[in-house]
């Protein structure tokens, strides 16, 4: 396939936590005119995201923390609830996934399985995530979680019944898109097996 985009300039807009670029290009419209456009890259790498479920309690395990973004969008306490996830920091998703689980969660997971990656913005941010579900048992807890301490994470690791958590969904007490996906996904798994 032809690209319809070429002569694309970026310039580094900031590079603190993440690098924000200003992209400008020449674009190709669907009736083959060219125009330059001017857009806002932002890359802050790729990242994971984890469901941990128990099928014998039917529960699973969320966490909440503070994600400053959401205030400045309407949310007055900038609190999230939302699974467990990260950065995959150079590593591979699956061994990226199995430390944040162990970090955020407090649970040393051998076995995550993988459901899908996904754009989450891709208007504007370049991270791709890596969607996976793992099962979780008592004994599996090592740990209180509570995310890195090097890493200025406070994370309170909840335990909801999976009925309680996908209403939350209804609610609007669960309002972020990987949490949501994964939690559809395992009720279709759930309708699938019944």
């Amino acid at each position: 396939m032809e690209r319809r985009f070429k002569n694309i300039q970026k310039e580094v807009l900031s590079d603190n936590w993440a690098t924000l670029h200003k992209v400008t290009f020449d674009y190709q419209n669907s009736n083959g005119t060219w125009e330059s456009l001017v857009r806002e890259v932002y890359d802050r790498g790729n990242g994971a995201a984890v469901l941990l479920y128990n099928d014998e309690k039917d529960t699973v395990i969320l966490t909440r923390q503070l994600r400053i973004p959401t205030y400045f969008n309407g949310n007055e306490d900038g609190m999230l609830i939302e699974v467990c996830a990260g950065l995959l920091d150079y590593h591979d998703p699956e061994t990226a996934i199995k430390k944040e689980i162990k970090e955020e969660t407090g649970y040393r997971l051998e076995r995550v399985e993988k459901v899908l990656e996904l754009y989450m913005s891709p208007g504007s941010v370049t991270e791709t995530i890596h969607l996976f579900i793992a099962s979780y048992t008592p004994i599996e807890k090592v740990s209180a979680g509570g995310g890195a301490p090097d890493e200025s994470e406070d994370i309170e690791v909840l335990e909801y019944t999976f009925t309680q958590a996908y209403h939350m969904i209804q609610t609007g007490e669960i309002k972020d898109a990987k949490t949501v996906i994964l939690l559809q996904h395992l009720m279709l798994q759930k309708s699938a097996r019944l």
